[in-house]
């Protein structure tokens, strides 16, 4: 069928219409599932997506001459993907402790608000982009992809709507799934070369480590290290199998 990833994106869509209604996996200790999704993407990222880089470093380096200091170019937008968003989830929890230290409520202001969801929409759209990119490979490769992001969306899901309450199920998902369906279009429209391709799935790979692992550690949540390290062991063998 021709476009077969307006699919996925379609499922990913409905996620964000639907996830915050999931009340079962909300609440303390984390719910399984939560920490089970966490690992599947996790797992993806290293089984997957990292072997890919390392093929996509060659189109990079054919494009980018920097000389050796920067010659992993696709591991530095790794990198700056993880820095961004750890950076932008401490600007967020320092703000709302601020604020309740002022006695205002614990939410974000409507500023960082909206920087925070702005970045996750470039992340979205993105990832829209990269599933219209990988129509042109093998469809196991779209639908491993579109299950590891699937679970990743729920996981960011249930930790948007914590730290914005009742204005990430009111205003942010809908820019969010605006944003996804944008990047699909965009896909469909433009393409890049594959060392710009490649910055961008590692860009993705290094936001997604991110933010599966600060939903999973802070103490507080009470995760399920063996959810966790179940879900990544079962998706890993799945990826090493096919």
């Amino acid at each position: 069928m021709e476009h077969i990833s307006i699919w996925p994106v379609l499922v990913l869509a409905l996620i964000h219409f639907f996830g915050t209604s999931l009340r079962f996996l909300g609440g303390t200790p984390r719910s399984i599932w939560l920490s089970a999704a966490g690992g599947v993407s996790v797992a993806y990222v290293f089984l997957h997506l990292f072997p890919e880089l390392n093929e996509g470093q060659e189109q990079v380096k054919e494009v980018v001459a920097a000389g050796p200091f920067l010659e992993h170019h696709v591991y530095l937008m790794a990198l700056f993907g993880l820095a961004l968003f750890y950076g932008l989830e401490r600007a967020v929890v320092t703000n709302k402790q601020k604020r309740e230290e002022q006695g205002k409520d614990n939410k974000p202001s409507d500023k960082l608000f909206w920087i925070h969801i702005g970045s996750f929409a470039v992340y979205n759209a993105l990832i829209g982009y990269l599933l219209f990119q990988r129509e042109e490979g093998p469809v196991r490769v779209l639908i491993l992809f579109s299950i590891a992001m699937a679970l990743h969306f729920i996981v960011n899901d249930f930790g948007l709507q914590e730290k914005h309450k009742e204005r990430y199920v009111r205003v942010g998902r809908w820019v969010l799934v605006v944003a996804l369906v944008a990047g699909w279009v965009v896909g469909y429209l433009v393409a890049v070369s594959e060392a710009a391709l490649a910055l961008l799935m590692a860009f993705i790979a290094g936001g997604i480590i991110l933010n599966v692992l600060k939903e999973e550690l802070p103490e507080e949540r009470e995760s399920r290290y063996w959810a966790f390290a179940l879900g990544a062991a079962a998706y890993a063998i799945l990826l090493l199998s096919i």
